[in-house]
């Protein structure tokens, strides 16, 4: 029994007749037309949504290309003052641009403002608001530095527990500044604590190990 491919591969294909190829020309202008209908109809009903959307991702693209140039702008002029504020050792024109920048950029300018005026408000600015964890230990080592005679070494401890991290890159150098301290105040116990730290750390550097064990 022959399949059914067979079959219809036997089946002869009847070609259409010219009022045939007419009814499909006919078909098709009226599908079209109808079409062209359909949607000046959806046009005249919507175009007020139409043209406001239009414009609105004109106004969006517009705002983009405007915000991207100002934000280059902006870029360029903290650069070129950050240059000539470096160049003319200007505090102010440098903490002028640490308020103006962000990230490490405002950081390394405000703290340079700091080594030219030596306004310790700077380093407490720095060491409470600033973008980046390095400048923002470094401030702190440097108001222990100026302050520290003031302090006793619990609150030493304390105002340097952010840097008790292996991600500071200060960790080694303030835990022996503790341990430093301690010692000022005749407390060997908690001294030796800090400076065991070091001392069984292999990956503390050698030069702060040698002075943790000569204070051991």
């Amino acid at each position: 029994m022959a399949s059914i491919l067979e079959r219809n591969k036997k089946l002869t294909q009847t070609k259409k007749t010219r009022e045939e190829y007419a009814e499909d020309a006919l078909y098709r202008e009226v599908w079209e037309e109808v079409n062209n209908e359909k949607t000046q109809a959806f046009i005249k009903k919507y175009y007020r949504y139409i043209i406001a959307g239009a414009l609105s991702i004109m106004i969006v693209a517009t705002a983009a290309v405007i915000g991207v140039r100002t934000h280059r702008a902006h870029k360029m002029a903290i650069a070129e003052n950050y240059e000539i504020a470096v160049q003319k050792l200007d505090a102010n024109l440098l903490a002028s641009v640490a308020e103006n920048a962000s990230g490490a950029t405002s950081d390394l300018a405000l703290f340079q403002a700091y080594l030219l005026d030596n306004d310790i408000e700077k380093l407490e600015q720095l060491a409470n608001h600033g973008d980046s964890r390095d400048f923002r230990d470094l401030a702190r080592l440097h108001i222990v530095g100026l302050r520290g005679d003031e302090m006793p070494a619990k609150d030493i401890e304390k105002y340097l527990s952010s840097l008790n991290t292996k991600k500071s890159p200060y960790y080694y150098t303030s835990r022996l500044i503790i341990a430093q301290k301690y010692l000022s105040e005749g407390d060997r116990k908690n001294a030796n604590k800090w400076l065991d730290i070091i001392i069984n750390d292999d990956e503390a550097p050698a030069m702060v190990s040698a002075n943790a064990q000569a204070l051991r």
